[in-house]
């Protein structure tokens, strides 16, 4: 006779029905017991039930989807499937399960991870952003991941492309605390598929963390429930870049309704991905400069940030360094670097073209700009969900 299973088990089998959203599964269980919850919702006894009902509005069409769903689900294959994976399953209350989650107004009613949950133990700052943001965003978000890692803080984010995944990129090119992931599909579906390999560094090095199981694909509601998470893992939330309805500020109003203090980076008042984080600032969010900031409001003493080189600036003559830094202030073309720097134009165009050469600086028509100590190899965000 077989053992019988768990309880995660049966609520990682509930998860996983069409259209079961956090609220709902909430909801749910706090009714019945997972594996009573999986015996109603097979019988289609879900949505007679008048409290849950009023709770998670369960229309007819839903229930019949769970009922087939849950009738051609291996609960005992799936829960297999997890283990294998290396995918743990916690429920609030059970051992493992972040208090500061368990503690939350929305707590998820079951956690799936890959990793170390260990690395939230210290203080956390979550960065966030547009996927469609500039190389200076970029880059700052990548320069601050790896300031507050060095300084033994958890960078969280979500992942996405542009700010989220510089962020945790330069958090790993640190030897500093490890960053935490928090994403809206299965632990074993990657989106965006172009950061596969940051998925797998992040899982090594900290965490992942997804409130559904393993199969579950990409819908544009299940990153806001995301985006919840993210917020309230954070003793401080940072903007970086913005557009005036962002996904981001999502975020930023999950932060404030939880007492998270909100940071944001300012940026050109003309640029469209800066719109939403200037407001911010108008709105009185305290601005971010570098890692320093974000340290000393989080109450940690600021020379605890790392000086050391960056890895990539490792080997810059005092030439290509100082160069690097007057761009890093500002764009600039080869005739008022020379200008500015007292340099011959061949000179400088020289430099320029190693900085180039190691992905420091890049051109655009006669313009050059620094791209930011750890440049995002996947480039500009896109796709239609955040």
């Amino acid at each position: 006779m077989s053992e019988p299973l768990p309880s995660a088990a049966w609520t990682a089998a509930l998860a996983g029905l069409p259209g079961m959203g956090p609220a709902r599964l909430s909801a749910i269980l706090r009714r019945w017991p997972p594996d009573e919850a999986w015996e109603a919702v097979t019988a289609a006894r879900a949505h007679l039930d008048p409290v849950v009902a009023a709770t998670v509005r369960i229309p007819e069409l839903c229930a019949s989807r769970w009922r087939t769903s849950a009738q051609d689900t291996d609960v005992a294959a799936l829960w297999a499937a997890h283990g294998a994976a290396g995918v743990d399953v916690r429920a609030p209350g059970e051992p493992g399960f972040p208090p500061v989650l368990g503690a939350d107004p929305e707590p998820p009613a079951v956690l799936f991870t890959r990793g170390h949950l260990g690395a939230l133990d210290r203080p956390r700052v979550a960065i966030v952003g547009t996927r469609r943001c500039t190389w200076a965003g970029r880059s700052i978000a990548a320069e601050l991941g790896a300031g507050l890692a060095s300084a033994g803080v958890c960078v969280v984010s979500g992942l996405a492309l542009g700010i989220d995944g510089a962020a945790h990129r330069g958090a790993l090119a640190t030897e500093g605390a490890p960053p935490v992931a928090v994403v809206g599909t299965g632990l074993d579906v990657v989106y965006p598929r172009r950061h596969a390999d940051l998925w797998e560094a992040v899982a090594a090095a900290g965490a992942m963390v997804s409130e559904y199981p393993l199969g579950t694909r990409p819908e544009p509601w299940r990153f806001p429930a995301r985006n919840r998470l993210v917020a309230a893992l954070a003793d401080v939330l940072v903007v970086v870049e913005s557009h005036a309805r962002g996904g981001s500020l999502h975020t930023v109003t999950a932060a404030l309704e939880r007492g998270v203090g909100v940071m944001a980076v300012p940026g050109p008042v003309r640029a469209a991905a800066s719109a939403g984080t200037n407001a911010l600032l108008v709105a009185g969010a305290a601005p971010v400069r570098d890692a320093d900031d974000v340290l000393i409001a989080l109450g940690l003493d600021s020379a605890a940030a790392c000086r050391r080189p960056p890895p990539d600036e490792v080997g810059l003559d005092p030439d290509e360094a100082i160069l690097l830094a007057d761009l890093r202030q500002s764009p600039a073309t080869v005739e008022q670097l020379a200008s500015r720097l007292d340099r011959s134009l061949a000179a400088v165009a020289v430099d320029l073209v190693r900085l180039e050469a190691r992905g420091l600086v890049i051109t655009s028509g006669s313009w050059w700009e620094a791209t930011g100590t750890y440049p995002d190899p996947q480039g500009p965000g896109g796709g239609s969900v955040p």
